[in-house]
């Protein structure tokens, strides 16, 4: 076997066999996640990669209550409220009277908040444009497809 066959690099000769379905899973995984942690790099005006996904959650599913973003966010309530306040104190995010509880508070992306998320979409978009002007038209034709056959795998049931 090849060093890069060995690797779990080669081609993938038999595609019905479960073995081989992991094989792929597991390249998939490798190759998703080392382009993930090079995107994550950017993470806006010295943002911590946790303040950038709260701020995200807030802005993609509106206003919210700190106990939701908790939830959303997979960590507990004390968590999100350093969170939040450290947020606040950057501009990035608002605190309202939430209208079913006078008492309560939610969670709303600022003007600035949502000005820090499009630059760092800008700026993610503007690395993977300049790789993808650097590939062959044939890869970037099969990206094409891929990208489509990704959106697939990650619809919500």
């Amino acid at each position: 076997m090849t060093g890069v066959a060995a690797a779990g690099r080669g081609p993938l000769a038999d595609r019905g066999s479960a073995g081989t379905d992991s094989a792929l899973a597991a390249r998939l995984r490798l190759a998703v996640g080392r382009l993930h942690r090079r995107l994550s790099r950017t993470t806006g005006p010295g943002l911590t990669a946790s303040q950038l996904s709260a701020l995200v959650t807030v802005e993609q599913h509106g206003p919210m209550r700190v106990g939701d973003l908790a939830a959303r966010e997979g960590v507990s309530p004390p968590t999100v409220t350093r969170i939040a306040t450290s947020l606040e104190a950057l501009g990035l995010l608002e605190r309202t009277v939430d209208p079913a509880d006078g008492r309560a508070s939610r969670l709303v992306a600022s003007a600035a908040g949502g000005a820090a998320l499009e630059s760092v979409r800008r700026e993610r978009t503007a690395f993977l444009a300049e790789r993808l002007d650097r590939l062959p038209p044939s890869d970037r034709a099969a990206l094409v497809s891929a990208v489509e056959v990704l959106e697939r795998l990650v619809e919500d049931d």
